[in-house]
């Protein structure tokens, strides 16, 4: 598989503290890849690095590349506009814009100047289709969202970020908040999208990173310490304190 996302010897400082050391990560294209570990460990602030999310925080210092098909995400002249538009974001609580379903979906591709309503109407469609959302709130596009059960709130934030087609979607705990079911569902999603997007993902759940993730790596106090295939990251880790984490003997 091609490369898609590359980090190449990323470090990163909240003020004095430093969130990441040294991290080197390859993120295959049309893939999910999994962050796993203990709380406070990196995962999502390295997430939040690959589309610059972390430029909203104050006090933050950043070394080393990320590298998106071919180009530095770091370089001078960078517009996050556009950046934010390849590489969308799905947060751990959903957050759905207390407006309808409908403007939830075509709020982002109104952003980016689509005013055509039949052009936007298919858009929300396909959206909604995409994140398996569509049949169930197909007769009341125009109600409010915040209407909507978590798992359907969720999935909306889903097809919102892909109404403004990206390429690359990272999700920090989307499942967290949610019960079994409604995460059942989001899986199944992922695993559907991931013919036609790169997927990155935030997980504390260690067999969600086993069931959906291609790919698996374990960070540890701000350091990748293992990446890998995931069927070999948990079935042969090759470092002790994978195996560690994975059984169950801290985190």
């Amino acid at each position: 598989m091609e490369n898609k996302i590359v980090a190449k010897n990323l470090n990163l400082w909240y003020g004095e503290k430093q969130a990441l050391k040294n991290i080197d990560l390859d993120i295959k294209e049309k893939s999910i890849t999994a962050f796993i570990g203990p709380s406070g460990c990196g995962k999502s602030t390295f997430l939040k690095t690959l589309n610059r999310m972390n430029d909203y925080v104050d006090n933050i210092r950043i070394e080393g590349d990320v590298i998106l098909d071919g180009e530095n995400i770091y370089a001078d002249g960078v517009d996050t506009t556009i950046l934010r538009k390849k590489v969308g974001m799905v947060f751990q609580q959903p957050n759905p814009f207390p407006m309808t379903i409908y403007d939830n979906v075509a709020y982002g591709p109104r952003i980016h100047g689509i005013k055509d309503r039949k052009t936007l109407d298919k858009i929300v469609e396909e959206s909604l289709k995409d994140a398996a959302l569509y049949d169930e709130v197909k007769d009341r596009l125009h109600t409010n969202a915040l209407g909507l059960s978590g798992g359907q709130q969720q999935r909306l934030c889903i097809a919102r970020c892909l109404a403004v087609e990206p390429e690359v979607i990272l999700l920090d705990e989307p499942t967290s908040a949610l019960d079994p079911i409604s995460t059942l569902k989001i899986e199944e999603l992922l695993m559907e999208l991931k013919a036609k997007y790169t997927i990155a993902i935030v997980t504390h759940n260690m067999q969600q990173a086993s069931r959906i993730a291609d790919y698996t790596a374990f960070f540890l106090i701000g350091e990748m310490i293992e990446y890998g295939k995931t069927d070999d990251l948990f079935s042969r880790p090759q470092d002790e304190r994978t195996e560690n984490y994975i059984t169950g003997r801290f985190g």
